[in-house]
């Protein structure tokens, strides 16, 4: 990342660090909240509105993996779509509450504020770690990324290749308020005109580290 500032400033962006979100790690929990309301009532909806489909309702892709878990959980459970089937309409109060804190502190007190403090077109961050091997004793081997607080925010957020990390690619998010994707277009385009990351996949059947 300091390379690819570096980068960026040789192109004559001028770039405030740190900048951070001060309400970042603060809407973990009222997210996956929201998620699970949000997953149950847009699946069914969907699946309803697919007469061809063989299940209609997240019940029914429950029931359906429970009767061939042997082919459709060889591995992992099914336990975020047992919580989504728990919770009610998108009337609850536990759930327009929860939206309500997700919008004030990934806007306001998130994307928003920040801007507004620095005076920023754009906000920058690594989009996340190099893939992972999979490892079904221990789970995922997540680092971190930056696509949070623009996704909670329903706000633009843009990746562009970046480099590789052990022969893995990783990539750079460049993320704003609502409605700002001509800007981050033009930065995003300019930036990866710039560096020019990307190389065509090889699909190696193994990585060396």
């Amino acid at each position: 990342m300091n390379h690819l500032v570096d980068e960026m400033k040789s192109e004559g962006a001028i770039v405030i660090d740190p900048a951070d979100l001060e309400s970042h790690g603060k809407f973990d929990d009222t997210e996956l909240l929201v998620l699970m309301y949000e997953l149950k009532a847009d699946l069914n909806a969907y699946l309803a509105s697919r007469p061809d489909a063989q299940v209609r309702s997240l019940a029914d892709v429950i029931a359906f993996n429970a009767k061939n878990k042997d082919k459709e959980m060889p591995y992992f459970a099914q336990d975020l779509f047992l919580k989504a089937q728990e919770k009610g309409p998108l009337t609850d109060k536990e759930y327009v509450a929860a939206l309500a804190a997700n919008h004030s502190l990934s806007r306001e007190h998130g994307i928003d504020g920040v801007m507004d403090k620095f005076h920023l077109d754009a906000i920058v961050a690594p989009t996340g770690g190099p893939a992972w091997i999979i490892d079904l004793a221990n789970g995922d081997h997540a680092v971190g990324g930056s696509s949070n607080a623009a996704a909670v925010a329903g706000y633009p957020n843009i990746n562009v290749p970046a480099g590789f990390i052990f022969g893995l690619p990783v990539g750079i998010s460049f993320f704003g308020r609502a409605w700002s994707e001509p800007v981050l277009l033009k930065i995003a385009y300019g930036f990866e005109q710039s560096v020019k990351a990307r190389k065509p996949p090889k699909f190696l059947a193994e990585i060396k580290i």
